[in-house]
């Protein structure tokens, strides 16, 4: 392509509203546009970035024996309401009514869909196992949209779909997938984890996340270097340090206008992790106190595993349900039900007395009050791993895919049943893969960046090579140009030719900030010795060439 041809609307200024390197770059590469809050135009540098990218996803999945298909954006609801997801999933969904007045939705995933073709098409154990995978524009109403192409309300993703006879079969796909992905992200040059997730809406026993790490990222990893232990925080199981306790009688302090855990810290003078944290939380059916030690936090998605959904207390609901401001608040003669994180077990602590400016010191769990012991805490850096006792570490990460085994959750309600070798009925078992194409773009620009712009992994790079001829009113420039791009192109070589008017500073710049991993630097001065100039933009190293060598060197 010559650049003279091609829309690239480069940026000089940093836009004021990007925060995320991707997110600036894009825009001043011209990479992107923004259309509204959550919503973006892939321009012609961007979409060639993404046909890089879907081209591995393809690849690889095909290369384990998936299927591509292509299903409808626009879907009915009584589907979503035969799994229940109609209900359970809220304003994040598009719902809409067709001209008859029939309820219908815009898929932010397709496993509803896919099982409904599945119930229809599979008969017998003799049509399993099946993988069927698209790459299909998703929408979901992000509540906050930001990050650029991070977190938007339409993204196209790659999703499939393993549909077997029992579990044996599905631990196969699952690792199939497992493997393809390790393949793809490798491919496409990223940084990146598997970790353990929470199956989260969409369900199942087991799931992981793949996650590149880039401060970008909107999840954290917690991992263990010695043992190679990793998970999300959502659902990462951590021991906080350990306490030396001190055998304390149990007695009130006096702690005027001092409420929270740093502020009674700072006064007694004591750290903060001998303290008990207790929050009052209300769900359907009851409210509950949670505590936690001081120097953690409450991870709110672990609690709500145990208690089901919950929001906080509000301070007149904590003075009506437990007679005390909030602030002062002890585990100590309630009455209602105590979720206690498993660290408090052991030791004496201070926590509220349940008295307006007082909190007890010397509260030890089982003698003061009884609890339902849980692992109810977030993850920390410096915590132990739960695996050997090593420090972990929490790593900040962009999520980049993910798979689930789903099992039978959407088979039964959608009747997606087979019969197997003895003739008896029983439900296809389902896992569901997900990868997103422009998430592998963004977390590749975090990774992959310097002060002047992009630096693409070769694979994923919208061209191989850009050409940068420095004077287009020289002939012979031109000319050697022109044959260096016909060549390259003729050796299957994607080649990007700067045949712009142009200062050589200009180009220079524009080359710098596009990120193609190669260029071609075509100069008078070293023409006339019959050579040309070869620059790594990740290392900046340069090698003058012959011009009839380029094209093996570019190659090879």
């Amino acid at each position: 392509m010559r650049f003279s041809k091609m829309f690239i609307p480069t940026l000089r200024e940093v836009p004021a509203d990007a925060d995320a390197v991707s997110h600036r770059l894009m825009l001043r590469a011209g990479y992107v546009r923004q259309l509204a809050a959550g919503l973006y135009i892939f321009l012609p540098l961007g979409w060639r970035a993404l046909d890089r990218i879907n081209a591995i996803l393809k690849e690889e999945m095909e290369a384990i024996g998936a299927q591509e298909i292509s299903m409808p954006v626009l879907h009915p609801a009584e589907v979503w309401q035969q799994t229940g997801r109609w209900n359970t999933i809220g304003d994040e969904m598009f719902r809409l009514k067709d001209r008859t007045g029939r309820d219908m939705c815009l898929g932010m995933t397709h496993e509803e869909i896919m099982t409904w073709l599945a119930s229809r098409e599979i008969r017998s154990y003799r049509d399993l196992p099946q993988i069927w995978y698209q790459i299909q524009t998703k929408l979901r109403d992000e509540a906050r949209p930001k990050s650029g192409v991070l977190r938007t309300r339409e993204f196209i993703m790659k999703d499939s779909y393993s549909l077997d006879a029992d579990e044996e079969s599905l631990d196969r796909s699952y690792q199939l997938h497992a493997k393809a992905y390790h393949k793809i992200f490798q491919r496409c040059g990223l940084k990146f984890h598997q970790v353990e997730s929470d199956p989260g809406m969409m369900g199942g026993a087991v799931s992981h996340e793949f996650m590149a790490p880039s401060p970008a990222g909107e999840d954290e990893a917690a991992l263990c270097d010695k043992c190679g232990y990793s998970a999300n925080v959502e659902l990462a199981i951590s021991i906080p340090p350990e306490l030396k306790f001190e055998e304390w009688q149990l007695e009130e302090v006096h702690t005027p206008e001092k409420r929270t855990v740093q502020e009674v810290s700072n006064f007694l003078k004591l750290p903060p992790s001998y303290f008990i944290k207790s929050i009052l939380v209300i769900t359907d059916k009851e409210p509950v106190l949670a505590l936690v030690r001081g120097d953690q936090d409450l991870h709110e998605k672990k609690l709500t595993k145990i208690i089901g959904s919950h929001r906080p207390a509000q301070k007149t609901e904590v003075k009506e349900i437990l007679g005390v401001e909030a602030g002062f608040i002890g585990p100590m003669n309630q009455k209602i039900k105590i979720i206690a994180d498993q660290t408090l077990k052991e030791g004496d602590y201070v926590s509220g007395a349940n008295k307006r400016h007082y909190h007890m010191k010397g509260v030890k769990a089982e003698r003061d009050f009884k609890a339902e012991w849980h692992d109810i805490h977030l993850a920390k850096q410096g915590d132990k791993c739960s695996k050997c006792g090593a420090e972990l570490r929490i790593e900040r990460c962009i999520e980049i895919g993910n798979i689930f085994k789903l099992g039978t959750k959407y088979s039964v309600p959608l009747k997606a049943f087979f019969l197997d070798e003895n003739g008896n009925e029983k439900p296809v078992i389902m896992g569901s893969y997900g990868i997103g194409p422009a998430r592998i773009a963004a977390a590749a620009i975090e990774q992959n960046n310097d002060k002047d712009g992009i630096i693409w992994p070769k694979s994923i790079a919208p061209f191989d090579v850009e050409l940068l001829p420095l004077n287009m009113n020289d002939s012979k420039t031109v000319e050697v140009a022109e044959k260096l791009y016909n060549d390259l192109r003729g050796k299957g070589i994607e080649v990007l030719l700067d045949d712009r008017d142009e200062r050589a500073g200009v180009k220079f710049k524009d080359a710098d900030l596009i990120g193609i991993p190669t260029h071609i630097i075509l100069g008078e001065k070293n023409l006339k010795e019959g050579l040309v100039e070869i620059k790594d933009r990740r290392t900046k190293e340069a090698a003058k060439v012959r011009v009839e060598e380029v094209g093996e060197r570019v190659k090879g």
